[in-house]
C-alpha cells in the first residue's frame, strides 16, 4: 500500500508526500479510515449507494482520502478533485499489484 500511495503521489502533481515512511502511514490510515468509518457510513448510505449502483461508496473513499490529508502532515492533497483522482489511481494501482502478485 506504501508502494502504491508513493507511485499515485508521484504521478499526480496535486498530490504531496514527504517521504516513504509518510506514504507507508497515509497507506494504513487510509485502509483503517476505510475499514472502520467508511463501513459505518456505507451501512447508514446503502440506500442511496444502491440507487448510484456503488458511486456513494467511492465518494466514501474519496472522503477518507480527504480525513487522512487532514490526520497527517506528510500527506497533503490539493482538494476533492486531487483526492479524487488519487483515489482512482490508487486503486487501479492496487488492481495491477493484486494481478502480479497472484500465481
Amino acid at each position: 500500500m506504501g508502494v502504491a500511495v508513493s507511485v499515485a503521489a508521484f504521478l499526480l502533481p496535486g498530490v504531496e508526500v514527504s517521504g516513504f515512511g509518510s506514504a507507508i502511514l497515509a497507506g494504513i490510515l487510509i485502509a483503517l479510515a476505510n475499514a472502520t468509518i467508511g463501513t459505518i457510513l456505507r451501512l447508514f448510505t446503502f440506500p442511496i449507494n444502491f440507487l448510484t449502483l456503488g458511486l456513494m461508496s467511492f465518494i466514501i473513499t474519496v472522503l477518507m482520502v480527504l480525513l487522512v490529508d487532514s490526520l497527517m502532515s506528510g500527506f497533503n492533497t490539493a482538494g476533492f478533485l486531487s483526492a479524487l483522482l488519487f483515489a482512482v489511481l490508487l486503486a487501479l494501482i492496487k488492481m495491477v499489484f493484486g494481478s502480479l502478485s497472484k500465481d
